[in-house]
């Protein structure tokens, strides 16, 4: 019986969805027919070739479908596209901005946001694509840094810390924190962390912090000098706890991701992690892990954040920098950005809710011998407020020492 109705809400949900995107039709028609014949100037990251060679190929599906040329404008720092936008509406310039559409998340949107930089709230979610979007295992899609993002940025991607460990040594690796620090004093020296203020390190420090901390609301606050020492007082306990049993003692750290990559395929040490759920399937495709090696996430979840395209609020062509943001979204561009060989960067889809033959997308996909699927991937924890970072860093340094080896 149960599974009657599990066939018949999936028949039900799979029928919901395209009347949901169908709902505001009229409103896209319009979208539509204002963005024909517009140029988009996407100011993006240039720095990946294959990143690069993804923009492209989306910019020639949406060219020609919907008459919008898009032309990427390859930046090495978004905070200066965010500083352009700054001056263009400290000179008065409302309408005809030179930048369309940025690849943002982070510090450089709650910056846009403070300064009004943005396109009014809310025109996301009215992208019949946003009807796909998982808000409810994926909240960083519409929390990006502990900032609501109010509709003024559409999700595009996600990043997630994920465990590494070889399966030719640990049938099974830990579910938790708890199981990972018993698994360090268990087998002292084949753990360890990059010590902070590397970013890896660091989001270490934030994935103890929220598996710890006894009221998980004050990390979306920004920090209280006040009851700073109580609130991380478990953080550091665990640490206390754990350092004894780290590679080296803990007296010495890998230098960074790539190090503690190295000494995972070296055996140095049994588990490693990355904020990039593929990274280790690629490591293991370049030759540079052992093709025994898998990924794990915390039952519970790991901290995880999205980015995202934003649109100014003097853009020149907001319709047709809606259009490609509402392809960004379709199940066909996520499935083809989550494949290894183009890009490797998790959907912010509900896989599981796609219709039918869209879901099939995913299910084919070979994401690689060591990457978890969406399903697999568990729960976001999302990021503290972004002044957490510099007071867990300095608190860590003043604990621990910033000598290593």
């Amino acid at each position: 019986m149960n599974r009657l109705l599990t066939a018949v809400f999936a028949a039900i949900t799979t029928l919901l969805i395209p009347i949901a995107a169908s709902g505001q039709s009229q409103e896209w028609e319009d979208v539509l027919k204002d963005a024909k014949g517009q140029t988009v100037y996407f100011h993006a990251w240039g720095g990946e070739p294959r990143i690069n060679a993804y923009i492209q190929w989306a910019a020639r599906e949406v060219e020609r479908a919907y008459d919008v040329r898009v032309v990427h404008v390859k930046v090495g720092d978004t905070a200066n596209v965010v500083s352009q936008v700054l001056a263009e509406k400290s000179v008065g310039k409302e309408t005809g901005g030179a930048v369309d559409l940025i690849w943002i998340n982070g510090e450089n949107f709650a910056s846009m946001k403070k300064n009004g930089l943005l396109a009014s709230a809310g025109w996301v979610e009215t992208l019949p694509n946003w009807a796909y979007v998982d808000v409810e295992n994926k909240p960083t899609v519409r929390i990006d840094f502990t900032v609501p993002t109010d509709g003024q940025e559409s999700p595009w991607g996600m990043a997630k810390l994920v465990f590494m460990y070889d399966s030719a040594r640990i049938s099974e690796p830990p579910s938790d924190l708890a199981g990972l620090l018993d698994y360090a004093k268990r087998n002292p020296g084949r753990f360890s962390y990059p010590q902070p203020p590397n970013f890896f390190g660091t989001t270490f420090l934030k994935q103890v912090l929220a598996d710890t901390v006894q009221n998980k609301d004050v990390l979306s606050q920004p920090v209280d000098e006040a009851t700073f020492e109580e609130t991380v007082a478990p953080l550091f306990a665990f640490l206390d706890n754990l350092h004894p049993n780290l590679w080296r003692q803990g007296k010495a750290f890998p230098k960074n991701a790539a190090d503690m990559r190295q000494l995972l395929a070296d055996s140095e040490l049994d588990i490693a992690f990355s904020f990039n759920p593929g990274d280790a399937s690629g490591a293991i495709a370049n030759g540079e892990l052992p093709e025994t090696v898998r990924t794990f996430v915390f039952d519970g979840g790991t901290i995880g954040n999205t980015h995202f395209v934003a649109i100014p609020f003097n853009s020149s062509s907001q319709a047709g920098a809606k259009v490609y943001a509402n392809f960004l979204l379709s199940p066909m561009a996520q499935t083809r950005k989550q494949e290894p060989e183009i890009w490797g960067d998790p959907t912010v889809l509900n896989v599981a809710a796609l219709p039918a033959n869209e879901k099939a997308l995913f299910d084919a996909m070979d994401l690689g011998p060591a990457t978890l699927s969406p399903e697999d991937l568990g729960p976001v924890l999302p990021e503290p407020h972004p002044s957490w970072v510099s007071a867990l860093e300095e608190a860590w340094i003043s604990r621990y020492g910033a000598g290593s080896e």
